[in-house]
This record gives structure tokens, C-alpha cells and sequence, in this order.
């Protein structure tokens, strides 16, 4: 079970276009909807959120209180909107879950290590073909994030899949497990460099074996 954050929110009366008052004054827009509960407009001060936002990412639930309520809500980050021109923070959903019901995710992968497939291929570069891998599982059982060691390339011809994934037993993977997620890429002027290598070998050979059949016996 992840641990959970904790956030306290207040009723927002401010809305549409007149939220622009808000941001100016610090206060960033939030809203709450899921399960069992009506939609409702908040707001959070803005240091704040961004500081709880930057350590559950999508995936940490949060525990939500709302100033003027007594009941708690366990909530997760649904949607962080960005200004696209200045990369301020204008506005966050928040999801709220039941405990007991089985929610959908997309978690991160992190790859660690080294491939020593890529030692032996030269100019080898590693590419992350998937970056995050969709599982259902209860609310708090929900990983923030996957990691899978690349030693699991030991040639160059190896890759990982979702089925090397080491997921908690209750987590179920929804991807489809033949999926790649990583593999070795070899540059191309690589590949032909090597085949002209081998070209010009069988090339030398017929050579020789011509020029030995065309030699009169001693």
C-alpha cells in the first residue's frame, strides 16, 4: 500500500473568467469530481499545490480535506492545465475514489542499470518504445511508478516487455503483455559498415576459390 498525501482545499464562489483574479492573488482553481459525490469548485493557495502535485504525480493518492467539511475525500491528480506561454500552473482536477472499487492507471516505467547487450554492439543506444503501462487495482494499491532493470538485455537482439514487469500481485497489467518497452537500436551507417565487412570477406573468398580452380595442379 502507498502512502498517501494530504491537501486542504476551499470552496471556491469565483468562476469562469473571473478565475484570472484568483491566479493573480496566488490561488490556483481546482476541481473535484468522481464517485459518489457532486462536483465541486475549489482552490488551493498555488505554493502549495504545486508542492503536493510534484510529489504524487498521478498516481499518490491524496487525502483531501475541505475547509467547512468534515469528511475527508481520497483523491488523485486527474489533469494539470499549464499556461502554454508562461509554464505557469492554472488549474488541477482531482478525482475522488472509493477504497473498495478497482480503478484504472497508467504508471510511469523507469528503466535502471546498464544493458550489457549494448557492450557488445557498437554505437548501441537503448530506446523506451513504452513509458508507462495501464493496470487496474484498488485505489491504494495503485504503484506510482515501475522500474525494470535493464540487465534483462544481455544481446543485442533482446528486448523488455510488459511481461517482465515485476508487478504486485493484486496490480493487474491491462497493456498488452507482449508489448516492448525497450530495445537496443544500432545506427544504420553501423549495420552497413558490418554487412559491407562481410560483403568484401565472401567476396575475397570466391576470389580465391576461383583463383585456385583456374591454377593448374603441380
Amino acid at each position: 500500500m502507498v502512502d498517501t498525501l494530504t491537501l486542504t482545499l476551499q470552496p471556491r464562489t469565483i468562476l469562469g473568467k473571473k478565475v484570472k483574479s484568483l491566479r493573480k492573488a496566488g490561488i490556483i482553481p481546482v476541481h473535484l469530481y468522481g464517485q459518489s459525490i457532486n462536483p465541486q469548485a475549489l482552490q488551493c493557495d498555488g505554493k502549495t499545490l504545486l508542492r503536493v502535485i510534484a510529489q504524487s504525480g498521478m498516481n499518490t493518492p491524496i487525502s483531501v480535506h475541505i475547509e467547512d467539511q468534515e469528511a475527508e475525500r481520497l483523491t488523485f491528480v486527474r489533469e494539470i492545465q499549464w499556461d502554454p506561454k508562461r509554464g505557469d500552473l492554472i488549474h488541477v482536477d482531482f478525482l475522488h475514489v472509493d477504497v473498495s472499487n478497482e480503478i484504472t492507471a497508467a504508471v510511469p516505467i523507469t528503466l535502471t542499470g546498464e544493458a550489457p547487450g549494448a557492450r557488445l554492439a557498437a554505437n548501441a543506444t537503448i530506446v523506451q518504445l513504452l513509458r508507462e503501462v495501464e493496470v487496474r487495482s484498488l485505489p491504494l494499491d495503485i504503484p506510482p511508478g515501475i522500474s525494470v532493470s535493464l540487465e534483462i538485455i544481455a544481446q543485442p537482439e533482446d528486448v523488455i516487455r510488459v511481461s517482465d514487469l515485476s508487478l504486485p500481485p493484486n496490480v493487474l497489467p491491462l497493456t498488452d503483455t507482449e508489448e516492448v518497452i525497450a530495445r537496443l537500436e544500432i545506427s544504420r551507417a553501423d549495420v552497413d559498415s558490418a554487412a559491407g565487412v562481410e560483403d568484401s570477406g565472401i567476396g575475397l573468398a570466391q576470389g580465391n576459390e576461383q583463383s585456385s580452380e583456374a591454377s593448374p595442379s603441380s
